[in-house]
């Protein structure tokens, strides 16, 4: 059987599609990411230089990668091997080589983190109900906890891809994203209530612009908006193929890019009051201006402040973990969907034995990143974020503004529609894009 006659699943509405998109773009980089930069970047001038770069960089990657994938009808190693063209065919097909083992580089590490995140949740929930022990336990790094939980979290991922497109991640992108976003939005109105909060939401929501031409804000908020829409992994591009081509892509990546931007909003508007909060309650919480050991917020500072509440802190915490577990989860579908998509359309292998063959493959990595902890853990995140993704979304911007038909396919379309703003699009893709990324790349790199 030829991969071309595989009658291939896909979304059956555009909100499902925005749902499970948004879901893969929304994740750890928004919720625990963003406001952490915010917060040692200024705040609201952070925020301002954010949502300008999104605009003028994100967005267009993302439509990039959404508009290969939807044009092909393939999953992202065909999709690159098909716009490319005969003459770059083979520099098309390891692009998307290269994308993949991207994804299976940052499922090896995310499972892990996610596993956390599941471990304090279940903590505050043990605590609740008086196992102290327990509770101490879940809340404490350890192999043996990383030992049993990234595999649980792989299990999660695993069993929604293999129901499919619409029955698995349309239908679970359409649960958790509402429930995710009420969550958000509950424990937001909670913390601000808090004595304290006010003086952090001036801080997040009145931009100094003084420091808005600052080299080194501008290099991160671009940094940020970049990887939190989580572009040059093929995520974006497999889900976009799972959409029919009478789509309006501009729409379809606007709504995803408003959502993405929202969440990560929301998030600022929890975490940066929440921190005040700590502050005000007499905990230590920022040294000359940046945040202590800021990679230690969600598990030190954020915890010490539930813990101060009492049982109502509880409650909050197992919210809190419960929100960041759910944004995991979502953001890993899109990843392993990469590798099975590839499984089952070119190498004729079910998308059960595919989703299974995959997860083992993420198990054996992650239990070597568990092992080798000190020395590959940061090294992987710091290659995939810094190096493979932006070289990657690079990648997209040529082939979509240089190769695809000698750079004529956006032209084409806009020209056959009769749409200014299309073929304008089409120019800035083209030629303001690739310098804005290698700009970030070389400043986040190096």
């Amino acid at each position: 059987m030829s991969s071309s006659s595989i009658t291939r699943d896909s979304f059956h509405s555009r909100l499902g599609f925005i749902l499970a998109a948004a879901g893969s773009a929304i994740g750890l980089g928004n919720i625990w990411g963003f406001p952490t930069q915010a917060a040692n970047n200024g705040g609201g001038a952070f925020l301002f230089v954010y949502l300008i770069v999104t605009v003028l960089l994100a967005v267009p990657a993302l439509y990039a990668e959404v508009y290969i994938g939807n044009q092909a009808q393939r999953n992202p190693v065909n999709a690159l091997m098909q716009a490319c063209g005969e003459r770059f065919k083979k520099t098309g097909r390891n692009a998307g080589i290269i994308g993949l083992v991207g994804a299976m580089m940052m499922l090896s590490f995310y499972t892990i983190v996610a596993g956390w995140m599941l471990a304090h949740a279940l903590s505050a929930l043990s605590e609740l109900f008086g196992f102290i022990d327990m509770a101490n336990w879940l809340s404490t790094s350890s192999t043996l906890r990383n030992v049993i939980f990234t595999p649980v979290f792989i299990l999660l991922g695993a069993f929604i891809i293999h129901q499919g497109v619409h029955a698995g991640i349309e239908r679970w992108s359409s649960r958790l994203m509402p429930i995710l976003l009420l969550m958000l939005i509950g424990l937001v109105i909670y913390i601000l209530q808090q004595d304290g909060a006010q003086e952090g939401v001036a801080l997040y929501l009145i931009p100094d612009f003084n420091q808005v031409t600052e080299p080194k804000l501008i290099i991160s908020a671009m940094g940020q908006a970049f990887f939190s829409l989580s572009i040059g992994v093929g995520g974006m591009m497999v889900y976009g193929s799972y959409m029919k081509k009478d789509q309006d892509i501009g729409k379809l990546v606007l709504s995803i890019a408003a959502l993405d931007t929202f969440i990560a909003f929301l998030a600022g508007l929890l975490i940066i009051p929440a921190l005040f909060v700590a502050q005000h309650a007499g905990q230590e919480v920022f040294s000359d201006g940046n945040l202590i050991g800021e990679g230690q917020l969600i598990f030190t500072i954020l915890p010490s402040l539930f813990a101060s509440m009492g049982s109502v802190g509880l409650v909050v915490s197992f919210s809190f973990f419960s929100l960041l577990s759910i944004a995991a989860l979502t953001s890993t579908i899109s990843s392993t969907e990469v590798p099975v998509s590839y499984l089952v359309e070119d190498k004729n292998i079910s998308r059960k034995r595919a989703t299974w063959l995959v997860s083992a493959i993420v198990f054996i990595a992650s239990m070597t990143l568990v092992a080798f902890f000190d020395v590959l853990f940061g090294l992987v995140i710091r290659l995939l974020t810094t190096v493979l993704q932006p070289l990657m979304s690079l990648f997209y911007f040529i082939v979509v503004g240089w190769i695809w038909q000698r750079g004529n396919q956006l032209t084409d379309i806009a020209q056959l529609q009769n749409n200014r703003k299309l073929k304008a699009f089409g120019f800035y893709l083209r030629y303001f894009c690739p310098v804005l990324l290698i700009i970030v790349f070389i400043n986040v790199a190096f």
